[in-house]
């Protein structure tokens, strides 16, 4: 069957779809190439080139003489393990049945409506107790634990406000790092703990890029170095701004390192 030039740029559109919601919710550049491959290669068309960027995703398909190249650019990625799953599950259905490429956008859509997230309330408690828990293990006392999960579920706070609204990943970082250091800090110091610098610390493990470290690193050994090498520029920036906001927050509360 020969497909037309619109076809080809409806499979185009629709692969570029789901690359674009896996960059967004934290896949590796394998994970995103292997999801083109399959939507293109289960109706015969050949996916000549699939570009992956910090910014932007490009891909060239091609049928039976005709051929068309589709870019999309890609927002700020982010974490959202229960999306990227969903998401690779549907292709993997949409390759094995070829699934209409309507019926593909249509699920997608639904997807990113329906799958559940966590209550704002059970995420900040989460944040606030793991912050916690790692004050411990690094040797905080039990008397800076709750400055560090009070402060820490503050920063949670202010960090899904000003995400929400689009602020620049750099500025929540500093934003967020700067309060939950100054109050942990400080609240350590009203307990009467004595280890208020690991209180500080401790209080802006919520901003460690986890994720993004890994995927950087994931990205390089899989040959993908242009992509790996800009995430990886990424987590050094946003480690640079967590470290300045906690100097700031160490100048504020005359904390000697």
């Amino acid at each position: 069957m020969i497909l037309r030039h619109r076809d080809l740029e409806q499979i185009a559109l629709v692969a570029l779809r789901c690359a674009r919601v896996l960059m967004q919710c934290g896949s590796s550049v394998r994970v995103i190439h292997e999801c083109g491959a399959l939507l293109a290669g289960c109706r015969g068309v050949e996916l000549l080139g699939m570009r992956v960027g910090y910014a932007s995703i490009t891909i060239t398909l091609s049928r039976d003489g005709n051929s068309i190249t589709r870019m999309a650019t890609v927002p700020p990625p982010g974490v959202n393990q229960r999306l990227d799953q969903a998401v690779r599950t549907l292709v993997r259905e949409a390759s094995e049945t070829c699934m209409p490429v309507a019926e593909l956008s249509e699920r997608l859509d639904r997807l990113m409506h329906d799958v559940p997230r966590y209550p704002d309330w059970l995420v900040v408690t989460a944040v606030g107790f793991a912050c916690a828990a790692f004050a411990g293990l690094l040797g905080a006392d039990a008397l800076a634990l709750p400055a560090v999960a009070v402060a820490s579920g503050a920063g949670q706070v202010l960090r899904m406000f000003l995400h929400r609204r689009g602020v620049n990943l750099f500025v929540v970082v500093t934003a967020v790092a700067l309060l939950a250091a100054f109050l942990g800090g400080l609240g350590a110091r009203l307990s009467g703990s004595f280890t208020q610098e690991l209180a500080l610390v401790s209080s802006t493990l919520l901003l460690v890029p986890g994720v993004p470290a890994t995927n950087a690193e994931m990205d390089v050994v899989d040959g993908y170095p242009t992509l790996g090498s800009a995430r990886a520029v990424s987590v050094l920036m946003v480690m640079v701004f967590i470290a300045v906001s906690i100097w700031l927050a160490q100048i504020l509360l005359a904390v000697r390192a």
